[in-house]
């Protein structure tokens, strides 16, 4: 039984890291550059989530945003 419990637990625990590594973070970094979250959301399931941060740290600030 306790066994079990913290099967869930674990299972729970790695989905929201997998959630918030190859979603929530792309998307919060995109969003505050002044960037598409869905493109670099679907640049970071496709590709990789590690790439799609790297970039975006690079990158920085879209132009437009610093006009």
């Amino acid at each position: 039984m306790i066994e079990g419990f913290l099967f869930l637990i674990a299972g729970l625990a790695a989905l929201y890291i997998t959630l918030w590594l190859f979603i929530l973070l792309p998307a919060r970094m995109a969003e505050a550059r002044g960037r598409s979250a869905i493109g670099w959301v679907l640049v970071s399931l496709f590709f990789s989530p590690l790439l799609a941060v790297f970039l975006l740290w690079v990158l920085g600030d879209a132009p437009d945003r610093n006009a």
